[in-house]
């Protein structure tokens, strides 16, 4: 039974590299004498070594307090802090890097009760009160000493350890075969809307090469068309200043980001303009209802939506309206068939781009409108019943997480009964 808690540096060592000696990227090598283990090689509960950079003898000597064992128990201090991991499977020499401590617990507490400790709410809550930083966030030596744990008999803690290895492997088992059905429908959505926007709903008797990489073969009746055959106009937007942005719903005008298109009909926003502002910004430009929006800027490149009601857009989004001959969510799905080769005409290198005149050049295959008509119409039912499914194996998974953290949380501070072993 829990009754009592110390600070961690009461019951374990802590320990990290002090700066980096002057150790630089260059001295990463393939293959060396140790090996030196970063956040990102934290895969699971344990390190992967096939991931890991090696450093030369010379530098795993620097210091012998962050030479690795196997039972080590390591935790990530900067960016992406308090991810946890053990080390396990050691088949020569292995030290830190600088964004990593390493925990070793004194006698009287468990490695693998310290492990769950370290994934439970007591952490997470103590992560969120001590970590500060601007863009990128640090947990100090000085503060994580400080963690109080919850102790108990060290049969107890080995009883916690193994009650929870039990029951997380059979949530973890549930999570990933939902991960696995979530993958499998989202390829079949992904196939269904591709098939639709290229062979139509019905077999066409006579196929015809589309001359566009990646499509294959269309109806041979179908057109393949630039986006700038299809709307009237093309058209972009700005970022006002700060002050002059609003809150959507005290807002005159809509104003949509790239955040924003998420393949739904956008019928409001979360910021907006007013008309002052909208007069006196010519960058600004109401695009109108029935607009395909796209993002053409960094990580949400590709990302669309329709807009439902007139709104303006940031810089980041062309607008494609007036549409001539075509259904705007015929297009939509075409387009989102055709991502990855959009994809290809982006430039740039840590933020590929696309710009209007790419937008505009772009070719998709088009059909007569009433054929579009008749196939937005299957995908609508089809995608929706595929959406469905997956909304339900995503709120499993969820539901599956809280009940994983809630467990853990209530296992280590001693809510939950588990049983001693005689």
């Amino acid at each position: 039974m829990i009754g009592t808690s110390a600070p961690l540096k009461r019951v374990a060592t802590i320990k990290a590299r002090v700066g980096w000696k002057g150790l630089t990227s260059d001295e990463f090598e393939v293959k060396s004498h140790a090996y030196l283990v970063t956040g990102r090689d934290f895969r699971g509960r344990y390190i992967d070594w096939n991931t890991c950079y090696q450093v030369s003898k010379e530098r795993y000597d620097d210091d012998p307090f962050i030479q690795l064992r196997n039972g080590d128990l390591l935790v990530t201090k900067d960016g992406t802090i308090g991810k946890v991991a053990l080390v396990d499977g050691l088949d020569k020499p292995a030290c830190l890097n600088s964004g990593v401590f390493v925990v070793r617990p004194r006698d009287d507490l468990e490695t693998s009760y310290l492990y769950w400790i370290l994934q439970s709410e007591v952490f997470s809550d103590f992560i969120s009160e001590v970590s500060r930083g601007s863009t990128i966030q640090h947990l100090y030596q000085e503060e994580f000493r400080e963690l109080r744990i919850p102790l108990c008999k060290l049969e107890e803690q080995r009883a916690i350890a193994d009650y929870l290895d039990r029951e997380t492997a059979q949530i973890d088992a549930f999570i990933a075969k939902n991960e696995e059905l979530i993958a499998l429908l989202t390829e079949r959505r992904s196939t269904v809307i591709r098939d639709a926007v290229t062979v139509g709903v019905a077999p066409a008797a006579h196929l015809v090469d589309s001359g566009l990489e990646g499509v294959g073969r269309i109806p041979a009746h179908w057109r393949v068309m630039r986006l700038s055959w299809l709307f009237r106009t093309t058209g972009s937007g700005t970022t006002p200043s700060a002050d002059l942005m609003l809150d959507g719903e005290d807002a005159d005008v809509w104003w949509v980001t790239t955040g924003e298109l998420r393949e739904r009909r956008i019928e409001y926003t979360s910021r907006g303009i007013s008309t002052e502002t909208l007069a006196s910004t010519p960058a600004l430009k109401v695009h109108p209802a029935g607009s395909l929006l796209i993002a053409m800027y960094g990580a949400t490149i590709g990302r669309m939506a329709v807009l439902g009601v007139p709104a303006a857009s940031n810089q980041a989004v062309c607008a494609l309206s007036g549409p001539v001959d075509c259904c705007v969510e015929f297009v939509e799905y075409a387009l989102l068939a055709a991502r990855e080769r959009l994809l290809l005409e982006a430039v740039g290198g840590g933020q590929p781009n696309i710009n209007q005149d790419v937008v505009r050049a772009f070719r998709i295959p088009i059909p007569a409108p009433s054929e579009q008509l008749e196939i937005v119409s299957h995908l609508v039912e089809r995608v929706a019943e595929i959406d469905r499914t997956i909304q339900i194996a995503e709120r499993g998974v969820e539901l599956a997480r809280e009940r994983r953290a809630a467990l853990i949380s209530a296992a280590v501070t001693g809510k939950i009964y588990v049983g001693v072993a005689a």
